[in-house]
């Protein structure tokens, strides 16, 4: 069914990007039909919240009001000095007993690895900050290069811009394609960046002409996905040769042509499985790809499930949803269908 109560919790030396961030991800857009989410920000002690640009945050709500969240985002404070108070575990312990999603980023790892509810699982934080996190918190298995780290209802991210990636993941995840790219639009971002894919380039691009011209490629290519593209045809657009093309656009974006090719496709295929009635067939054209059975392998990787199953699920939730805004009380908002 997809969540709607969404608390953050704010630490002392609030990351102020980290609040912006979920908060506009979470503003109102129900104008647009999108789903409406009850955001709220709390702390451990009510009342103004120090932050990492030397203003103050007034918070008025305490940890009273964790349990009852769908989504927790821990937001990042200072790594340093977090060493949260027993009350603070216990809150962040009892939301996820009762079902809620639990994630964090940045500094916000450390904070969720102290629960002890990481142990034995995967998960990441900012670059920078991976090798204390495992000095400090040794059974969490910390990986250092992903932007976020699935592990089903507790979700890692990176630091800076990687906390949005995981907050549209998290989107797209629970309550599908359209949705994640209809907010991704409004703020003028990437739809999707693979939670896999590095959180830094080694050597950045210095900016030159070249990388405009690889930017008109790939907005070309995002355009007439329904062809069958090649780097070559890519690199002829872009002026350069396929090796230099392959080249750049890796140090340019982090990722290969095939590998952003294939996910754009598989994005614009969830959401016509989401938002249309065509046809399996008529998507895997409307996609790029020859025959339906190519699509269905490819979507069955990513998703887990052939394109059939994925949109009979996602009417299902959206069938859910609406009964629950017009008979209200549903359960629980949750479930049980999301893994511990």
């Amino acid at each position: 069914m997809g969540f709607h109560a969404v608390v953050a919790y704010a630490p002392e030396n609030l990351d102020t990007l980290g609040l912006a961030l979920t908060g506009q991800v979470f503003t109102d857009r129900s104008h647009l039909g999108l789903p409406a989410f009850d955001l709220m920000t709390v702390t451990e002690t009510p009342g103004l919240v120090r932050t990492d640009l030397g203003l103050t945050q007034h918070i008025e709500t305490g940890l009273e009001k964790l349990p009852e969240a769908e989504l927790v985002v821990l937001l990042p404070g200072d790594e340093g000095t977090s060493n949260p108070s027993l009350a603070v575990i216990e809150a962040i312990r009892a939301a996820h007993r009762h079902g809620a999603i639990i994630a964090a980023f940045g500094a916000g790892s450390y904070l969720l690895a102290a629960t002890g509810l990481l142990d034995g699982r995967r998960a990441t934080t900012h670059w920078s900050l991976t090798a204390g996190l495992a000095a400090r918190f040794p059974k969490v298995k910390v990986v250092h290069e992903p932007l976020y780290v699935d592990e089903g209802r507790l979700v890692t991210g990176a630091g800076g811009a990687a906390g949005l990636d995981m907050l549209l993941h998290l989107l797209r995840r629970d309550h599908g394609s359209a949705v994640a790219n209809t907010i991704a639009r409004e703020l003028v971002v990437s739809a999707h960046r693979l939670g896999g894919e590095a959180q830094y380039i080694p050597h950045p691009m210095p900016v030159h002409s070249g990388d405009e011209r690889i930017a008109a490629a790939i907005a070309w290519a995002g355009e007439n996905l329904r062809r069958s593209l090649s780097v070559n045809e890519l690199a002829a657009r872009a002026l350069m040769s396929s090796r230099t093309f392959a080249r750049r656009f890796k140090e340019s974006t982090g990722t290969t042509p095939h590998a952003w090719l294939l996910t754009q496709r598989l994005n614009r295929a969830e959401e016509l499985l989401e938002t249309t009635d065509l046809s399996i067939e008529e998507i895997a054209e409307q996609v790029g790809y020859r025959n339906a059975t190519v699509l269905r392998e490819l979507f069955v990787k990513r998703r887990g499930m052939p394109p059939r199953t994925y949109r009979t699920i996602f009417n299902r939730r959206t069938t859910q949803r609406n009964t629950c805004r017009e008979r209200p009380p549903c359960g629980d908002g949750m479930g049980n269908s999301i893994p511990a």
